[in-house]
This record gives C-alpha cells, sequence and structure tokens, in this order.
C-alpha cells in the first residue's frame, strides 16, 4: 500500500492507496490549522497495524506551515518504517480532483499578501500547461487558461476575469495515483512558489 499525504491547504488530507489506485482507506478535514497535532492521529487511524510501502506528501505550494508539518512527518515515518518517501504536486493534486473533459483546469490556492498560486493543468494528462505563480487575482485572471478554476482561490480569480467555474475544494490524498508519476516523483522537499514572510535575522555587525 501506499500512503499518501498533503497539508498545503486548509485541509489536512491521508489516505492508503492500493498500488492501482484504489483507496483502501481516506480521510480529509478542513482544519485551518493544527495540522502538526491532527495529522499523525490520522494517519494512525488510517494504517493501523499496516505499514505502507511507501509514502507520497504533498510538497506544494500552499500553506507554508502545512506544507513543513507534512513533509516532516512523512520524513519520519519513512525513516521509522525504513520506506521510500517522494514528493508530489499539491496544485496537480487539487487539479485531479475534477473530473477530466479533455479541457485545461486551472488551480488557484490562496498565497499572501492578496495574491494566488495559480497554474493551469492539461484536462487530459494532468501535466502542468505553465510554470506556477504567485500573482493578483486580476494577473492571475489574465493568465488562466482553464474555464474551470479549482481550488480556495477559484472564486476570486472566476470573479476577476468574469467568466467560468468556480470549484472551492482542497488537494485529497485520495487522488494521488491519479497524478502523473513525473508529478509525484520529486524530491520531498517544500515548493514554496514565492519566498516566505518570515526573514532570518541579520548577523550583528
Amino acid at each position: 500500500m501506499i500512503l499518501a499525504i498533503d497539508t498545503s491547504s486548509a485541509a489536512c488530507s491521508a489516505a492508503l492507496l492500493a498500488p492501482d489506485g484504489a483507496v483502501v482507506a481516506a480521510a480529509d478535514e478542513q482544519i485551518g490549522r493544527g495540522h502538526a497535532e491532527r495529522l499523525a492521529g490520522m494517519i494512525a487511524e488510517l494504517a493501523g497495524v499496516h505499514v505502507p510501502t511507501s509514502i507520497c506528501v504533498g510538497i506544494g505550494p500552499g500553506s507554508f506551515t502545512g506544507i513543513r508539518v507534512g513533509i516532516a512527518t512523512a520524513h519520519g515515518l519513512s525513516i521509522g518504517w525504513s520506506v521510500g518517501l517522494m514528493g508530489m504536486d499539491s496544485l496537480a493534486l487539487a487539479a485531479a480532483g475534477i473530473e477530466p473533459d479533455g479541457e485545461p483546469i486551472t488551480v488557484a490556492i490562496i498565497g499572501g499578501h492578496g495574491e494566488l498560486f495559480v497554474r493551469s493543468f492539461d484536462g487530459h494528462s494532468l501535466l502542468p500547461i505553465d510554470a506556477v505563480a504567485s500573482l493578483t487575482p486580476q494577473a492571475a485572471a489574465e493568465r488562466a487558461t482553464g474555464r474551470r478554476v479549482i481550488g480556495s482561490g477559484a472564486e476570486a480569480l472566476v470573479s476577476a476575469r468574469g467568466y467560468g467555474e468556480a470549484i472551492e475544494a482542497f488537494p485529497s490524498a485520495a487522488n494521488a495515483l491519479r497524478l502523473p508519476l513525473a508529478l509525484r516523483s520529486f524530491d520531498p522537499k517544500p515548493a514554496y512558489a514565492r519566498a516566505p514572510d518570515a526573514k532570518p535575522a541579520s548577523a550583528a555587525a
């Protein structure tokens, strides 16, 4: 079995998946904050006495704190269970929540300073068709190619653009194996897409 984890959004999401993508068990809880307190218990509830053969964790972009919690937890479990660990694109994971119809899918996630993390994906393969960017809703609207927009920032983007379908949803770990292998084979390191607000203090002269 494969354990998939994503904590890049306001949701805490984990799933046990069979190699063919079948969902053995899954949990998605919209908690806002507190991923560190909830994630370990959620995984224990899902896994029980079973030890997954590998782990796949969302690396972002999204919540800086959430991403760090998910990756740190995945690293700890990988070491404890002696199993492999790979990272997956959290925006692509959100796109995987839409039933494909061949049209591009745009993902828009609320970032910081009033901006959105935005990226569009091919409606067949789910491979990205542009680079991830952190943009104002208006700039994101000018860039977005998908009529359907999914994510916490979908309503803001569609409103700025004036047309399209906004789908308010979060990345779900249950969809991890719907991603092409290239989007779930990254080094398990944070992909923030924007510099964190907190800056290290300058060394004293």
